[in-house]
């Protein structure tokens, strides 16, 4: 097999096979070295390094061997790739979880928190000072009764009202009835209800996302003890030392090409599905973003010049887009929970009208930054 890959490899341009074998051979030691600190690591946060960084290797190599399969055996490239993606996923899905509960908790905190009064300017402050000035203090003004004249200017002295007669005989004054009327009943403001529910959504899905995590965790521990996992390291070991390549006519440049033209396809067409409630259109915007993933790849492969900071813009607004989406989902999950009380549904319908606002808001995000980039390209 290595005699084969390196005979076809001689066929192939020598700077595309050295460029193309060095990153994915780079790409694999990273894999084994992060596997490596995964078992040795014994503290939690360690171990989601590692993990993290596991991903990220198992991302780039199964990117690459995706975007750049004509030049690899495609037997071995298409039997791998599924397995990296596979490890990739389950690695993620505890991580996910955890980040999708604290966004939640946090929008929900900020939901229910009372708004900042808004500070009096020192403007207003002087102009209301000299109406409290001319206003009279107690002790300036006295009783008529002692005939004292007033201290404040324009107060005028009212006239005695004249003495009316005692000596003739009054009616006595009739009873009044109660006119007291009972107070109407007070429907609870609607902050007042998002407050009393946010407490029982807050517990909710803390309940049913810590669950999911801990489900994420034990099947994330079986996949690594498991003989398919053990399977993918085998493969990765080997291409730490020997890449597959295969004979072929097309460069690194057009198969990176390939993948930028494909991503400038999906781009365009989003604007389609642009409305804020519209979860079904939520697929074809992670579809980009997976597409904005391979083309930040391919660009890692045949360029060693830093990833463009729109691009990095554009790809953190795919991804603000895909958390959103996943809470929201998450928050509408909750919702439909049987026998939940009304004040707990309300809630999670603002929590997930919230989430949806910030769909909308990474969808503009994006659509500045992809403009940006689309313009800037030469």
């Amino acid at each position: 097999m290595a005699q084969r890959h390196l005979e076809s490899s001689e066929r192939l341009n020598g700077n595309d096979v050295d460029v193309l074998g060095c990153y994915l051979r780079s790409q694999a030691t990273e894999f084994l070295r992060s596997l490596r600190q995964h078992r040795e690591s014994g503290a939690a946060g360690d171990t989601a390094d590692a993990a993290r960084a596991l991903r990220r290797a198992a991302r780039r190599i199964s990117g690459t061997l995706h975007t750049f399969r004509p030049l690899l055996d495609t037997d071995w490239s298409d039997a791998l790739r599924p397995e990296l993606a596979w490890l990739s996923g389950t690695l993620a899905r505890e991580h996910a979880y955890a980040s999708r509960l604290d966004r939640l908790a946090s929008a929900l905190h900020t939901l229910t928190s009372p708004p900042d009064p808004a500070p009096q300017s020192p403007a207003g402050l002087g102009a209301a000072a000299p109406a409290l000035g001319n206003l009279p203090s107690p002790s300036s003004s006295t009783s008529s009764e002692q005939g004292r004249p007033h201290r404040a200017a324009g107060w005028a002295r009212r006239p005695p009202a004249p003495r009316a007669d005692t000596t003739a005989s009054t009616p006595a004054p009739a009873p009044r009835a109660d006119t007291t009327a009972p107070a109407p009943e007070r429907h609870p403001e609607p902050r007042d209800t998002l407050t009393l529910g946010a407490a029982k959504a807050s517990a909710l899905l803390d309940r049913q996302l810590t669950l999911a995590r801990t489900r994420a965790h034990s099947t994330a521990l079986q996949a690594l003890g498991s003989a398919r996992f053990h399977a993918v390291a085998d493969n990765v070991a080997v291409l730490a030392s020997d890449v597959p390549l295969t004979t072929a006519d097309t460069g690194l440049e057009k198969l990176a090409a390939e993948a930028d033209s494909r991503l400038a396809e999906a781009a365009t067409t989003l604007h389609h599905t642009s409305h804020p409630y519209s979860p079904d259109a939520d697929a074809a915007w992670h579809h980009v973003r997976l597409l904005l993933r391979l083309h930040r790849y391919a660009r890692e492969v045949v360029s060693s010049a830093p990833v463009d900071v729109r691009l990095l813009d554009a790809a953190d607004a795919l991804n603000a887009h895909r958390d959103a989406a996943e809470a929201a989902a998450a928050a509408a999950h909750a919702a439909r929970t049987p026998r939940i009380a009304p004040t707990t549904a309300y809630a999670l319908g603002v929590l997930h009208a919230d989430q949806r606002h910030e769909v909308a808001a990474a969808r503009l995000a994006f659509g500045q930054a992809w403009q940006r980039q689309t313009v800037g390209t030469p």
